[in-house]
């Protein structure tokens, strides 16, 4: 991905907030792009984004993150919004142990729609409230191990873990993402540098058969 005059960035990708609607999700965008939390937050209404540019590696990678409605009625309409993401935070509430058994359906709708090389990290939100715990770390700890996915735990109120789960996600995926530019890169190479070889083609292969009857009798 070249230069661009209007956007100083090497690559853009593409990041969703999935999980059941009060967990926290909102805020942990604000948080992250923004450095603000609001007590008071509503429930999203369909999708809000906000971006936020970071160094990776010596590349800059400039993070569009959507934030998705949790609630059932604006499924249909956030699903659509999952092509094109690389990677996703899959948020639930610590203290909301409903929300915490909803994240295999989240992974479901997740993986139904989106690419199967999507980059997940499950978020434990509102560490702050340990005190009001529903959820032990270590049930999550499980669970991301057995999906395969990352796992942090985090508090949008107090800032904790919030960067460093943006961070986890986006190196991981800039990682994935060179790694194919590289590998695309050495096969167009081989290529070039392998010589042409000729190849005899059978007109009687190509035909099906070698000969017909003009007649019968």
């Amino acid at each position: 991905m070249g230069h661009r005059v209007d956007h100083e960035y090497d690559y853009l990708f593409k990041i969703v907030l999935i999980g059941d609607s009060g967990v926290g999700k909102s805020n942990i965008l604000s948080r992250y792009t923004r450095n603000e939390f609001c007590l008071e937050s509503k429930s999203t209404i369909g999708v809000e984004f906000a971006t936020k540019t970071i160094q990776i590696e010596g590349k800059t990678i400039k993070a569009q993150i959507w934030d998705t409605a949790g609630q059932e009625r604006y499924r249909a309409i956030t699903s659509a919004y999952y092509r094109g993401a690389v990677g996703a935070l899959l948020v639930y509430d610590i203290t909301k142990r409903q929300t915490f058994e909803n994240i295999q359906r989240w992974l479901r709708e997740l993986r139904d729609h989106a690419d199967s090389n999507i980059v997940v990290m499950m978020v434990g939100n509102k560490s702050d409230l340990n005190h009001l715990r529903a959820t032990p770390s270590e049930d999550a700890k499980v669970l991301a191990e057995k999906e395969g996915l990352s796992f942090l735990e985090t508090s949008a109120m107090e800032a904790v873990n919030i960067e460093a789960a943006f961070h986890t996600i986006l190196t991981e995926v800039f990682r994935i993402v060179t790694k194919k530019a590289l590998a695309a890169q050495e096969a167009a190479a081989s290529a070039a540098a392998a010589p042409i070889q000729g190849r005899t083609i059978s007109v009687a292969d190509s035909t099906g058969s070698t000969s017909k009857s003009c007649c019968l009798t």
